[in-house]
């Protein structure tokens, strides 16, 4: 057991509330910090924001810092909220650290700091964002690296960038793919080669949590869980989970998505209202992103497999009854 306990900062959220209970289970000692009270460890939360200066006296003594706190979706209004929590919370957390003696920080990036890059970057990848949330990841990195060049030989800073995150009680993109599949409105766009990476939400708070035994120094990882799956085997996979169908059902081509997602667009600048589809997600969905990892050199074993993870969430989604469960906004 760990002589202070660890602060976990946005720990009431979805890969946050995860990385909780893998902490509880290990005996770990641990705080959470966040706008809202943990629904599972309400005890052991402190009211914060990370937009505002925090008093390192008004959270327990912590060994370790993890900041998984971000502004992440596509729709998110005004602009400046990225770089106020992004970019502006990473300062904050930072003067914290110096404020509190910590010397360990673990941060949750994305791969959408190399925006649409080719296939199997790996951590070496040269940032090419695309949109606010990418840019604003780049920029907390560059933050934290700052915190930890100051003392070298005695901090130590894990950067996790996480390719798209999905599980039980997610509402992000794949669970909007596995919705439209489960309701039999899914059409399939293109050929369905390209290949997409994705990452089990217990498999990254398995290895956020086996981070925290990295020594002093800067460790940066993308988070894959491979193999990665074209779009033809993940739809045919739900579609045999869900209706013992191993197809993808209809197809259309390419041009007709991408004219929908354009139409989609427009609607949305007219009425003010965000629909579930628009010329960025069906973009997403026709492109590759596909990462490479470092992380199987560290000897970090995933603890489930990622079509295991595919079958038990759309069983917990779309089989059995989760209406008491929690669900958490993310893309």
């Amino acid at each position: 057991m760990l002589d202070k306990p660890i602060t976990v900062v946005g720990g009431n959220g979805f890969v946050g509330s995860r990385l909780c209970n893998r902490l509880a289970r290990s005996g770990k000692e641990f705080t959470v910090f966040d706008t809202q009270p943990s629904t599972t460890f309400p005890n052991s939360t402190v009211i914060g924001d990370i937009c505002n200066s925090i008093d390192y006296r008004a959270i327990p003594e912590s060994d370790i810092l993890i900041n998984l706190a971000a502004v992440h979706r596509d729709d998110v209004r005004p602009l400046s909220r990225y770089d106020e929590v992004n970019v502006g919370g990473a300062e904050v957390l930072c003067n914290y650290a110096r404020q509190a003696g910590i010397n360990k920080l673990v941060f949750t990036s994305s791969v959408a700091i190399y925006g649409f890059a080719p296939a199997d970057t790996g951590e070496d990848g040269e940032p090419n964002y695309f949109n606010d949330y990418g840019r604003t990841k780049y920029l907390a990195e560059q933050v934290y690296k700052k915190w930890q060049a100051e003392d070298p030989d005695n901090r130590s800073l894990v950067i996790v960038r996480p390719t798209v995150i999905f599980g039980e009680g997610n509402r992000g993109n794949v669970c909007n793919l596995f919705t439209q599949i489960a309701r039999k409105r899914f059409l399939m766009f293109g050929n369905g080669k390209n290949r997409k990476s994705m990452a089990y939400v217990e498999n990254v708070a398995a290895f956020l949590e086996s981070s925290l035994d990295f020594p002093p120094g800067l460790h940066i990882y993308n988070y894959v869980d491979k193999p990665d799956l074209d779009m033809n085997t993940l739809v045919s996979t739900a579609r045999k989970t869900l209706f013992g169908k191993a197809n993808v059902g209809i197809r259309l081509p390419k041009f007709v998505g991408i004219g929908i997602g354009y139409l989609a667009d427009g609607i949305t600048k007219i009425t003010g209202k965000s629909l579930p589809v628009s010329s960025i997600r069906v973009k997403k969905f026709l492109g590759t992103t596909q990462f490479g990892s470092a992380v199987h050199k560290t000897g970090f074993v995933a603890p489930v497999k990622l079509e295991d993870a595919i079958e038990k969430t759309l069983r917990y989604e779309f089989v059995g009854d989760d209406s008491d469960q929690p669900n958490f906004l993310m893309e």
